[in-house]
C-alpha cells in the first residue's frame, strides 16, 4: 500500500478552494504524487503558492491528464462540459476520472461525450464546503463505468478524507440533493434578500434574536459569504431541483395568503397536518434534537434572548408543508446530509416538536402585523429567486446573490467563523449530548 502511494499519481484540474482541500487531504494521507493545475494564466502564481506544499504544479489540464492515474475535475458545474471537452481527450489510458460538481447529470454527460472509451468513470461529491472538516461528513461515490480494480483504487484514495461514504447512482444523487440542498439554500437566500429589501440587519431586530434565529442568520450569511456559482449550478443545472423549488415557493405563497386573510382554522390545520406527516413518521434514532441553549451560543447579536419577539417562522412552516405536498420524508436523506441541511432540519424539528413554540408561530403568522411585513418581504424574495431559477438565468442569479452579499459584507467574516463553530459543535456531537 505504501508503494502504491508512492507510484500512483493523482491529478486535480481546478485549484479553487475544494481542489486545494482535496489535494491537501491526499498529501496528509501519504499520497506522494499530487498533480494540480488551473488556468494557464495562473500558472506562475499557483507555482509560488503550492509548490512549497509539495504539489506538482502544471500549466494546464493536458499535462495533468496525460500522466495522472486518478483525475478529479474540480470546476464550476456550468463549465464542466467545456473543460472536459478541452482536456478529456488527453486522459491517460486506463485512468479513472471523477468530478467534484454538486450536480452529476451534466457532469456524467460531459464524461460520456468527451472521454475516451478506455477511461474509467468513478465520480464523487463531498457534501460540504471547503471550510468544513471532511472527517465524518457524507461523501458520495458513484461508480458509473469502471472495472473492479480501478473502483477499489478510487475508494482507497478517497479514504484520505475519513468521511462517511455513501454509494449512489448519479440519478439518485441529483434527486436527493434537490431534496436536501436546493430548497434549503433557497430558503436561506430568500431570508437574506428579504432582510436586504427592508434594510434590516437581523441581529439588530428583536424578531430575529436567539435560539433557532441564530441558525437562520448565520447560515444565510455563510451562504452569502461563499461563491455564487456553487449555489447557482446546484439549483439551475440539477434536473430534479426545479419542481421542488417551485413547490416550496408555492407553499410560502399559499401560507402567506392564508395568514394575511387570518384564516385561522385552515392555516392551523394545514400546518399541523404537515407536521404530523413529517415528524409523526420520524424515527426517534434519526432526530436531531437541537437545544435552544446550545443555539444561543452562536449569536451575532448583543440583544438578550429574553427580549425577542414572536416570529411566524414562515420559512419553516412552508418547508414542512412542501415536504408534505411532495410526500418527502427528509429523514430518509440524512445519508446525504450537508451541514446546512442538518441545521435546517434541526431547527424545523425544534419548531414543530415544541407545541407551545409552534402555536406562537402560528399566532404570529395570523395576527402579528409587524411580522406580516417581514413575511411579505420573505414571500416576495422567495418568488423572485424561484422565478430566476426556473428561467435558468445565471446572470440574474449572480446579480441577486452579489447585491444581497454586498449589503451584509461587513458581517460575513464573523458569520463564517461563528457558523463554522456552530456546524462543528452540532454535527459532530451525538444526539445524546444534544
Amino acid at each position: 500500500m505504501n508503494d502504491e502511494k508512492s507510484t500512483i499519481e493523482i491529478g486535480i484540474i481546478g485549484a479553487g478552494d475544494m481542489g486545494r482541500l482535496y489535494g491537501r487531504k491526499f498529501q496528509q494521507a501519504g499520497w506522494k504524487n499530487v498533480n494540480i493545475c488551473d488556468l494557464p494564466s495562473r500558472f506562475e502564481q499557483l507555482k509560488a503558492e503550492l509548490e512549497g506544499e509539495g504539489f506538482n504544479v502544471f500549466r494546464d489540464g493536458h499535462a495533468v491528464s496525460r500522466r495522472s492515474d486518478f483525475i478529479i475535475y474540480s470546476v464550476e458545474a456550468e463549465l464542466i462540459d467545456s473543460v472536459v471537452a478541452q482536456f478529456g481527450p488527453s486522459t491517460k489510458i486506463g485512468a479513472v476520472v471523477a468530478g467534484q460538481t454538486s450536480v452529476k447529470a451534466p457532469e456524467i454527460m460531459a464524461f460520456e461525450k468527451h472521454l475516451p472509451q478506455d477511461v474509467n468513470i468513478v465520480t464523487c461529491h463531498s457534501m460540504h464546503g471547503p471550510q468544513v472538516d471532511t472527517k465524518g461528513q457524507p461523501l458520495v461515490i458513484i461508480r458509473h463505468r469502471s472495472d473492479q480494480e480501478k473502483f477499489d483504487l478510487v475508494v482507497r484514495i478517497l479514504e484520505s478524507f475519513e468521511s462517511q461514504v455513501v454509494y449512489l447512482t448519479y440519478e439518485d444523487h441529483d434527486r436527493i440533493t434537490a431534496d436536501t440542498q436546493a430548497v434549503t439554500h433557497l430558503a436561506f437566500k430568500s431570508m437574506g434578500t428579504a432582510w436586504k429589501s427592508k434594510s434590516v440587519f437581523p441581529w439588530e431586530n428583536l424578531s430575529f434574536v436567539g435560539g433557532i434565529e441564530n441558525v437562520k442568520v448565520n447560515m444565510a450569511l455563510r451562504i452569502y459569504g461563499s461563491k455564487w456559482h456553487v449555489y447557482a449550478g446546484l439549483a439551475i443545472m440539477n434536473p430534479s431541483a426545479r419542481a421542488q423549488i417551485k413547490q416550496y415557493a408555492d407553499c410560502v405563497s399559499e401560507l402567506f395568503e392564508l395568514g394575511m386573510q387570518e384564516k385561522e382554522e385552515e392555516f392551523t390545520n394545514r400546518v399541523k397536518k404537515a407536521g404530523e406527516y413529517v415528524f409523526g413518521k420520524a424515527d426517534s434514532s434519526k432526530r436531531i434534537l437541537l437545544s435552544d441553549d446550545i443555539l444561543d451560543r452562536f449569536s451575532l447579536s448583543s440583544v438578550p434572548k429574553e427580549k425577542r419577539k414572536p416570529n411566524s417562522h414562515l420559512s419553516l412552516l412552508a418547508i414542512v408543508d412542501c415536504w408534505h405536498q411532495m410526500k418527502i420524508n427528509p429523514y430518509d436523506h440524512m445519508i446525504c446530509q450537508t451541514p446546512p441541511f442538518r441545521l435546517w432540519l434541526g431547527i424545523t424539528e425544534f419548531c414543530f416538536r415544541n407545541q407551545e413554540f409552534l402555536n406562537d408561530a402560528i399566532r404570529a403568522a395570523l395576527y402579528d402585523k409587524e411580522i406580516r411585513a417581514h413575511d411579505l418581504s420573505f414571500y416576495s424574495a422567495t418568488l423572485g429567486w424561484a422565478q430566476c431559477i426556473d428561467h435558468g438565468n445565471m446572470d440574474g442569479y449572480r446579480k441577486r446573490f452579489t447585491e444581497t452579499a454586498a449589503f451584509f459584507q461587513d458581517r460575513l467574516p464573523d458569520a463564517s467563523t461563528i457558523s463554522t463553530e456552530m456546524i462543528r459543535t452540532i454535527t459532530l456531537r451525538t444526539e445524546h449530548d444534544l
